[in-house]
């Protein structure tokens, strides 16, 4: 099914979340499961894309987050914004600061939630419907060869700018934005919208998004409680910056946002046996040798990767009580790491009253929830990079700590 075709269907049923899926409560996660999940909030979002075969989760994710944002904020037919264009963009930025540090950062299709507020700020928006970021006739993305092109022109301007005596030009900016226009299409710098015209930083005012509303929030000891740190990932290229708070806090400013009309952009590890797309299913069972893992997860994890298979996606079992301490240890010793951005759109409880947040996914609706899935409170705290949302989701109590 073309991509197209899926997101005009998941537009004729409706933007509404329980529409969407037709839930009843109580809903489960798989065919023939027997979790059984009631809901405790769950709130509007636009359709579920699909990156394809890229490394752009955190635009996706991102994006969906604002346009959940913009159905808050009451337009409930929130155009579907450019993920793509948003890529292009960080590209041209990511190799300026790239040369700037002579390679000593990361440069890959990765990025982080800051990168979208660095775009609108400095470039500015667009309709999906404006920049596709696909070229003759592609219903799919794959960056894969885009990608191997980009890092090689940036490969030689380093080797330039090493060689004894020699200087760089700028004309390397000029090579880079010809293979985005090949490979993407042309960057929009006018276009017609709903009989409009704007220019991408127009549009990104028409919106009505303050980007300073948006903060990030983390979790690790090595920081000092509600104090700003610098989220260390190699995708944090940007160098933007997040809040850090205890463990306890972080659940705790999930649920009171979720049930205050407020999203959250979610930045996880999702490499864990756990967590099964397939199975609509992040968890954490005490006894993980129930799990067969066959085939492998793809490098960018932009699609379901390697299959997995246990009745702990079927019923409820014991799951791994998660301590700040385990959080820390997982980090530094990179068994936790910065895999994939989702969209966090609701909050449910199952039979057992464990909570489980409802995930909204961008890798297409193959699955039983159709593109979204359960992920447990213990998952949540054991494997949470950031999280991302608008400041006044956060209670008030936690604001005043963090003195925003």
């Amino acid at each position: 099914m073309t991509k197209n075709l899926i997101l005009g269907l998941a537009l004729f049923i409706t933007t509404g979340l329980s529409a969407q899926f037709g839930y009843t409560e109580p809903s489960t996660n798989a065919e023939g499961s027997k979790y059984k999940f009631t809901k405790i909030s769950s709130l509007e979002t636009t359709p579920v894309e699909s990156q394809g075969r890229t490394g752009t989760c955190w635009s996706f994710s991102a994006l969906s987050f604002f346009e959940s944002e913009l159905i808050r904020m009451g337009n409930k037919n929130p155009a579907i914004l450019s993920e793509m264009y948003v890529a292009r963009k960080a590209y041209e930025s990511k190799a300026e600061k790239y040369l700037r540090m002579d390679g000593k950062i990361n440069f890959s299709q990765g990025g982080a939630f800051h990168d979208i507020p660095y775009v609108i700020r400095k470039y500015g928006i667009v309709p999906q419907s404006v920049y596709t970021g696909l070229v003759n006739g592609e219903e799919t993305y794959n960056h894969s060869e885009m990608f191997n092109v980009l890092d090689g022109i940036m490969s030689g301007v380093l080797k330039q700018n090493e060689a004894r005596g020699a200087s760089v030009s700028s004309t390397w900016k000029l090579g880079i934005n010809a293979v985005l226009d090949g490979y993407m299409g042309a960057d929009p710098a006018e276009f017609e919208y709903e009989g409009k015209k704007f220019t991408p930083k127009s549009y990104a005012k028409s919106l009505g998004l303050n980007m300073d509303d948006y903060v990030s929030l983390t979790s690790f000891s090595h920081f000092e409680d509600y104090k700003r740190c610098m989220l260390e990932i190699p995708d944090n290229w940007a160098w933007g910056d997040s809040y850090n708070v205890p463990l306890k806090d972080m659940m705790t400013v999930v649920e009171d946002a979720l049930k205050s009309g407020y999203t959250i952009a979610w930045g996880a590890d999702v490499s864990e046996k756990g967590f099964s797309f397939k199975d609509g299913m992040g968890i954490l069972p005490v006894d993980e040798s129930t799990i067969i893992v066959t085939g492998k997860d793809n490098k960018n994890f932009s699609d379901g990767g390697a299959d997995r298979s246990s009745n702990a996606f079927m019923e409820p079992v014991k799951e791994v009580e998660v301590t700040a301490e385990m959080r820390q240890k997982g980090y530094d010793n990179k068994t936790t790491t910065d895999d994939h951005g989702m969209h966090i759109v609701g909050i449910y409880k199952d039979q057992t009253g464990r909570k489980f947040v409802l995930v909204k996914n961008s890798w297409g609706t193959g699955n039983y929830p159709k593109g979204y899935l359960y992920v447990s409170e213990n998952y949540f705290n054991l494997k949470t990079i950031n999280i991302y949302l608008h400041k006044d989701g956060i209670s008030k109590g936690i604001r005043k700590k963090l003195e925003i």
